[in-house]
């Protein structure tokens, strides 16, 4: 404001905290250079040069009109995700400044969960600057935190949590002696930068913050509870007591330990001193929870960190967590996990993040049974058309870092078929039959982006008839630095024949598809009807994303890091249909890919790390017996073949006589892809006996294998922790 010399400016706010707290930084910036004024909760500031105004008393009709409506050179507005409400909307349509400038932590939160209110259109959709967590830690612009996940001992499903009329017994559990001690001992245990804690507690209603505050009072802690029917000058009032220093106590006023509060203090509160966080309710989305654990992330003189504790109970939303503390929109549960196994990596600088064993498996439970999806990426979009201005395409949420493409395609097979279901009526564009079924073929086989072969040569035919397997294989090389033989062009021509299926009948549904034939002379030609297609604009378009994605994850996941001359990337994820067509068996080989399987000269081990409970007296369950399958350490991994196949069966022979071994394993069987651990060698494989489920001791051979590359230590340790029948029956 000062150095585009506005001599006017109005700052709009929701709160008489945020128009003192403004009003104080501006003073810090211009001194008396400017006069300013509060006009709100009986200050009637309108007459000073900069003027910071509650907008539930300017909005109305009189004092609007105390103002030309260019009085203003700039209105800034604060928290301008509520600036879609009736009130704001009326100022900014009275004013007509030289500039509007909105500022938000959460431009794609929604008041009312109206998805259709769009805060970037407002601004015209430009953003000036935008930093995100991650990027803020980086730049050393907010405090260090320290983050404890924490196994809650409340045993309540968030349903339990959440019910409108909670029941007298559900509730004895948030509020019980146990919990509130198990609370305390935590938060002393974690303890706190500074003199003493001055803490905030985030709960699940305004009950339990009622009844816990009260419970903490009665063990000699300070503490008060907020909700919204508390006036400004009550919550000021607690504000200023929980930043207070102890020397400054007096009789009248005491300092506080904690503020218990549900939601009123997510936005709008500037306590720089609070350096302790407890969070004791479901994360029930990304927004919220940063929103929560930045109250704590102000600095602050001799505030060194903060102490975030998160008590994880049997909450379905767990897998939030991680999406919330990593900034990773894309809600990948590869990615997920991926964040939770990493820890500290995730947070730039000195900030930590570590999770007890339980509160994993529970987030990891969570993981697996993400429910509500479809749900999820029809909030990204709709977050990302408002942010764009335009439909969004399947490549602007990859380049976006939004919701993953292949969990968008898991949901809906197409990027079409999302776009009929989330547009409806308005989404007039058409498409026939046979191009819904490319799209379909084509995002299910070569999306994934695990090679760039069928990818380029689809881009090649946007453009050209006629491509040859010379021409192919030059710029292959020259533009991925991907070697790739004249079969392999052969096999990559029949994958977009149509002949990458499982089943015969997958085949005949799609060998019709009609791209490309490949003749005797090593030359692709375009189909006619293909061209006749690619006429139409929206399957151009759409043929074009798939394409535009596909490279994208190629050159960002696979391009490098090939494993000794493999085609695939150490500790990357693949399924067996990904195997299939990476070594190049002509059709999708997922169905008959179980624990082993010979290819050539390489044969792949597919490992299940942790298996399916057995039923009551059984030993296992069927067709999953509980082999000893494990990492004894980083190198050396213990494996027993299929019951009933010794050293001497035609199945063991191909492990032991195969050139290149390779092994690919997923912890559970909710886990869809496998990480590929690299090669190994047998250092010993003797025959030995295992009991079947009908009581017959059957042979089979127990294999050490040694890898050729050491695991990384933290995928080793997530593998390793174990699943409880707790845990997996919560």
């Amino acid at each position: 404001m000062r150095e585009l010399g506005f001599e006017r400016v109005l700052f709009l706010v929701h709160r008489l905290t945020l128009a003192k707290q403004a009003l104080a930084s501006f003073q810090n910036v211009f001194g008396n250079k400017k006069s300013m004024g509060i006009v709100g909760a009986g200050n009637t500031g309108y007459n000073k040069d900069y003027i910071f105004a509650m907008v539930e008393t300017l909005h109305k009709e009189e004092n609007l009109r105390k103002f030309k409506q260019d009085e203003f050179d700039c209105i800034v507005l604060d928290e301008a995700h509520h600036s879609p409400a009736n009130t704001y909307q009326k100022v900014m349509e009275y004013f007509k400044p030289k500039l509007f400038l909105g500022m938000t932590a959460t431009p794609d939160k929604k008041d009312d969960n109206d998805l259709s209110k769009n805060v970037y259109e407002l601004f015209n959709h430009q953003i000036a600057y935008e930093i995100r967590l991650q990027q803020a830690m980086e730049e050393d612009l907010l405090c260090p935190f320290h983050y404890f996940g924490i196994s809650d001992i409340s045993l309540l499903t968030d349903d339990q949590v959440k019910a409108r009329n909670i029941s007298e017994e559900d509730f004895g559990k948030l509020t019980s002696d146990e919990r509130v001690r198990h609370i305390i001992e935590q938060a002393d245990y974690y303890g706190y930068s500074g003199d003493r804690v001055k803490g905030l507690i985030f709960c699940s209603r305004n009950k339990e913050c009622q009844e816990l505050s009260a419970k903490f009072n009665e063990l000699g802690y300070r503490t008060v509870a907020l909700s919204g029917s508390n006036s400004d000058q009550e919550r000021e009032s607690a504000f200023e007591r929980l930043a207070m220093n102890a020397e400054d106590a007096t009789d009248e006023i005491q300092p506080l330990d904690y503020i218990f509060s549900v939601d009123i203090l997510n936005e709008g509160v500037d306590i720089v001193e609070v350096n302790q966080v407890i969070m004791l309710r479901p994360t029930q989305s990304p927004i919220v929870f940063i929103q929560q654990l930045g109250r704590g992330l102000r600095k602050a003189e001799n505030k060194e960190y903060v102490v975030i504790l998160d008590f994880i109970g049997n909450y379905n939303n767990n897998f939030m967590i991680p999406v919330a503390l990593s900034g990773d929109r894309t809600y990948n549960p590869d990615t997920i996990r991926k964040y939770v196994i990493s820890g500290n990596n995730t947070i730039p600088g000195t900030s930590t993040i570590h999770f007890d064993e339980i509160s994993k498996e529970k987030i990891f439970n969570s993981i697996d049974k993400i429910k509500g999806m479809k749900s999820i990426i029809r909030e990204s979009y709709i977050s990302l058309k408002n942010r764009l201005g335009r439909t969004p395409l399947l490549f602007d949420f990859y380049e976006q870092g939004e919701i993953d493409p292949l969990v968008i395609i898991r949901e809906y097979k197409t990027y079409w078929h999302f776009m009929e279901a989330v547009e409806k009526n308005n989404y007039s564009s058409k498409l026939d039959a046979h191009e819904k079924l490319i799209l379909e073929y084509l995002s299910k086989t070569i999306l994934s982006g695990v090679r760039p072969n069928e990818l380029y040569i689809l881009q090649k035919l946007l453009t050209e008839q006629t491509i040859s397997a010379d021409e192919i294989q030059k710029e292959l090389k020259v533009q991925f630095d991907y070697m790739i033989t004249e079969q392999e062009v052969d096999e990559s021509a029949k994958v977009l024949q149509g002949h990458f299926t499982s089943k015969d009948a997958e085949y005949q549904k799609y060998k019709e598809i009609g791209i490309l034939q490949y003749d005797k002379d090593k030359l692709i030609h375009v189909y006619s009807s293909y061209i006749h297609c690619l006429e139409h604009r929206e399957f151009n378009v759409q043929i074009r994303d798939i394409i535009n994605v596909g490279l994208a994850r190629y050159r960002d996941k696979y391009a490098s890091g090939k494993a000794e001359e493999t085609p695939f990337v150490l500790y990357e994820k693949y399924s067996r249909r990904d195997v299939s067509l990476l070594m190049n068996c002509g059709k999708d080989m997922s169905s008959t890919m179980y624990g082993m399987s010979r290819i050539g000269d390489d044969v792949f081990i597919f490992v299940t790390y942790h298996k399916e409970e057995a039923e009551e007296g059984k030993n296992y369950a069927d067709g999953k017996p509980d082999y000893a399958d494990a990492f004894e350490d980083n190198l050396i991994f213990k494996w027993d073949s299929q019951i009933g196949k010794d050293n001497d069966s035609p199945y063991m022979k191909k492990v032991l006589s195969a050139p290149r071994k390779h092994l690919l394993v997923k912890k559970s069987d909710a886990e869809t892809n496998f990480y590929y651990m690299g090669q190994f060698d047998v250092i010993e494989s003797v025959n030995s006996e295992k009991e079947d489920n009908n009581g017959k001791m059957k042979p089979i051979a127990k294999v050490k294998m040694k890898m050729h590359d050491p695991v990384r230590e933290d995928l080793f340790r997530y593998l390793q922790s174990n699943i409880s029948k707790e845990n997996k029956t919560v």
